[in-house]
């Protein structure tokens, strides 16, 4: 029976004392005070400065950070403020690979994502049934605007810069990403990222993936970049690339399943202070940011989430690391 999942950000209220004080500040320039009542014009000065100062920007860092959880009853099927009444409407795109979802059908409750949805819905209180898909294009979910799903999964990796156009909840899935090569390929022979420099690459438009090949390999030509997976993997399979990234299990799925002469070169470490995870895609400032995170923690803190990853995605042991 499927289960559900999800990643993001609140945004939160002005405090009272702020407001209070926002609503004291005169209109206009101030009359001329007698000298006795200089001690509270200070003290009123001193409370608008204290306003001033918490009304100015604040660093971008700062706002790409999720708030505290809200309280269970907040979360409570029926008190969601959801896109239809009743049902709750999750997003991804089409068409949607394995092994994330299986047969192109994210309703299946089969494959990773597809199970994690289920398990978050079923969290929020929300029976299978009540789970309605829309097609969402990768770029769409992730833009400013307006969205027409509750939570949208689609691997795609929280990051600071996303999060100015959209929540997201905790995360689900820590990725690394890997190279895929035809054995027949120069590519295939590398075993570092150096060697990786003067082969021509691939992947997919906006993702991580590409940014591991401009930030990390760093190839001396230009990448080719793809609107989806499948066109990197047409362009692999006739040769106008050397070699495409994509996520560590999608690697393993594509080299198993459907480029048998292609193999999985190898895999890069994390990098940074945090590591990369997949996130579920919320509208900015959406009020089930909060409840969606709630769920995928619990999803992750009672192994739920491990077990959907043990049961869909392939163990990358024989993946060599390169450096």
């Amino acid at each position: 029976m499927p289960v559900a999942n999800q990643r993001t950000r609140r945004t939160t209220s002005r405090p009272a004392a702020l407001a209070a004080a926002l609503r004291g500040r005169p209109s206009g320039p101030a009359a001329p005070r007698r000298s006795g009542r200089l001690p509270r014009l200070g003290a009123a000065l001193a409370v608008l400065l204290t306003a001033a100062v918490a009304c100015a920007p604040q660093d971008d860092g700062d706002s790409a950070k999720p708030s505290a959880a809200p309280p269970a009853a907040a979360c409570a099927k029926g008190r969601l403020a959801t896109e239809a009444a009743g049902k709750l409407t999750v997003g991804t795109d089409k068409p949607a690979y394995a092994p994330w979802f299986q047969n192109d059908d994210p309703a299946s409750g089969k494959g990773f994502e597809s199970a994690v949805a289920y398990a978050v819905a079923d969290r929020l209180g929300y029976a299978a049934s009540d789970v309605v898909w829309q097609t969402v294009p990768f770029n769409s979910a992730v833009a400013p605007g307006k969205k027409r799903f509750d939570f949208d999964l689609n691997q795609v990796s929280i990051s600071d810069e996303r999060r100015r156009a959209v929540d997201f909840s905790s995360g689900y899935y820590d990725v690394r990403q890997a190279v895929i090569a035809l054995k027949s390929s120069p590519a295939a022979k590398a075993t570092t990222t150096d060697a990786l420099k003067h082969v021509k690459l691939g992947a997919q438009v906006g993702t991580t993936s590409l940014d591991v090949v401009n930030s990390v390999i760093r190839p001396d030509r230009q990448p080719a970049v793809f609107q989806k997976n499948d066109y990197a993997k047409t362009a692999l399979k006739n040769g106008q690339v050397d070699a495409i990234v994509v996520d560590l299990p999608t690697a393993f799925y594509i080299t198993s399943a459907e480029i048998q002469d292609a193999k999985i070169v190898g895999q890069f470490e994390a990098t940074g202070s945090r590591a990369e995870q997949f996130g579920l895609v919320l509208d900015k400032g959406s009020k089930l940011t909060g409840c969606v995170s709630a769920a995928v923690d619990s999803l992750r803190k009672d192994g739920t989430l491990a077990r959907l990853e043990k049961t869909w995605l392939s163990e990358a042991v024989d993946a060599p690391v390169l450096k």
